[in-house]
């Protein structure tokens, strides 16, 4: 018997681009909008558009992946919050993929199989992680949060990711021979990497969609940010 064809959803919100993506019928649908602040009241309606296009329904997904992380606080959050509820509603499992892995994936579309991914974080760091890609990913470094002088690559893979725009004076440490610092995380990517995650069995229960976070602390007391202009 023929398997039926994979329809599936994907929300990537973890930076200032918000993006949806919907594959059906072999077929990739997707949207996007710039603005974090208005992340949790775009998103719905994008969805709601490619579904729309599509002629299909959210429950007709087999499930809804998410970028789980690392990211901005807010965009992490609203990406798990929003698939959670929609696949509690729709009666359908999550797949949580890690944004870096998703940004590795893009790389690749550049012929990039030995990845450096880098978000800048804020507050003088930046999330990072490497991968090698030998028909498929296997993590190198897991994702970790620190300055840019402490991220460590091992070999020259290609750097990519907003972290080389906001901190490329810290990085003279890094071979910079190949850098895509236009590189973040997009649904459409993270929709390539759940389509294997979904096959390899990984989905989960909505209950179990959790955000990667990395840093604990979000924000810096008033004393905390003296103390650091200070130094």
């Amino acid at each position: 018997m023929t398997p039926a064809p994979t329809t599936l959803m994907s929300i990537e919100t973890s930076t200032e681009l918000a993006s949806v993506a919907l594959l059906h019928e072999g077929r990739c649908l997707s949207r996007e909008s710039v603005g974090a602040q208005t992340h949790s009241a775009m998103v719905p309606g994008m969805i709601q558009s490619v579904l729309s296009e599509a002629g299909v329904r959210l429950s007709d997904c087999q499930a809804i992946a998410f970028g789980a992380g690392p990211g901005s606080f807010t965009g992490v959050r609203t990406a798990c919050g929003l698939a959670q509820g929609l696949a509690f509603g729709a009666r359908i499992p999550v797949i949580p993929v890690v944004t870096l892995l998703a940004m590795a994936e893009k790389a690749r579309a550049h012929g990039a199989h030995e990845v450096l991914s880098m978000l800048d974080a804020r507050m003088g760091e930046v999330y990072w992680a490497q991968y090698q890609f030998d028909g498929q990913w296997k993590t190198i470094t897991a994702p970790c949060l620190s300055s840019a002088s402490q991220v460590g690559a091992i070999g020259a893979p290609a750097l990519c990711g907003n972290g080389l725009i906001s901190y490329r004076s810290d990085l003279g440490h890094l071979d910079l021979g190949q850098c895509l610092p236009e590189v973040i995380p997009h649904a459409l990517d993270v929709l390539n990497l759940a389509l294997l995650m979904l096959r390899e069995g990984k989905a989960v229960h909505a209950r179990e969609a959790q955000p990667l976070y990395l840093r604990n602390k979000v924000a810096l007391t008033t004393q905390e940010r003296m103390a650091g202009v200070a130094a």
